[in-house]
């Protein structure tokens, strides 16, 4: 059988599934925040496997008519017979339960505005702000950044704009763990935001902003940022803004052009190629027109 492929604002390509940001965010709305777990709150996950771990998360999101129960899993078995002889004794405060969850919504959710018109991801758990707004100081990759913060010339109020770490920038959209850790150690976490076209692990903490699409190597807003520039992000309505106007946009696009990729045969160049927006999931398809 041969799956027909879909349009590009599709994930999933390869199999065919509709799926797209709305998707996620729709889910995140009617999904509650269950786990205090760090690195947004006070558990680990050694906690969390002693009062039952996921099935036990996984058996109160059943119960409240948010999972399917004839999904078939790995076992063999549904998720309703997997999860039958689970016991959801009280496991309070590491899980709460959906009717008193620790937030009514989930924690990943999704950002657009003029700085990423395709959308951008920022997880919110452990947020104290629901909005930031500051002036950019721009790094063209996460070692530049490392740099700067290493130096310390980082301040209270600043937007770090990491740019060129998405799909085909990194290639193959880089992780930026060491640049937030750094930033928390030095007791910036909270007072400084972050905005990158590269991604972010689960031990991401503070208000930063990953997966900004479209990238900066495509020509997306974020290749036009300058230092200097005020950027918003306001959690309350889902919105990632440059304050730039569009006339000076458009003075800027006009004299764009890409930096110099470092890989210019094999793998990586290969992937460069073929990768597609992080909005689309990052697949690697290649262009047919």
């Amino acid at each position: 059988m041969q799956l027909e492929v879909q349009p590009m604002q599709y994930f999933s390509k390869e199999i065919g599934v509709h799926l797209d940001l709305r998707d996620f965010e729709r889910i995140r709305k009617r999904t509650p925040h269950l786990a205090d777990t760090r690195p947004g709150g006070m558990y680990v996950m050694v906690d969390l496997d002693r009062v039952g771990g996921v099935p036990v998360i996984l058996k109160s999101l059943l119960k409240k008519g948010l999972l399917n129960p004839d999904t078939l899993t790995v076992t063999g078995k549904t998720m309703k017979e997997n999860l039958q002889k689970i016991s959801q004794t009280s496991s309070e405060p590491v899980i709460y339960s959906c009717e008193k969850p620790l937030h009514p919504e989930g924690t990943l959710k999704i950002l657009k505005g003029t700085l990423a018109p395709e959308g951008a991801v920022i997880k919110i758990a452990g947020l104290q702000r629901t909005r930031f707004e500051g002036f950019a100081k721009v790094f063209n990759s996460e070692e530049g950044a490392f740099e700067a913060i290493s130096k310390q010339e980082i301040k209270k109020g600043d937007v770090i704009v990491i740019r060129y770490e998405g799909p085909k920038g990194g290639p193959g959209m880089r992780e930026m763990l060491a640049v937030t850790a750094a930033l928390v150690g030095q007791g910036l976490g909270t007072e400084v935001s972050m905005v990158t076209d590269g991604r972010f692990s689960g031990a991401t903490r503070g208000f930063m902003v990953g997966h900004v699409s479209p990238e900066a190597t495509v020509g997306g807003p974020i290749s036009l940022v300058r230092k200097g520039d005020k950027i918003s992000i306001d959690l309350d309505n889902g919105k990632i803004d440059l304050k730039v106007s569009s006339t000076e946009l458009n003075r800027r696009r006009k004299s764009w052009k890409p930096i110099k990729t470092k890989y210019k045969v094999g793998v990586l160049a290969k992937y460069r190629l073929l990768a597609r927006s992080a909005s689309e999931g990052a697949v690697t398809i290649p262009s047919l027109k």
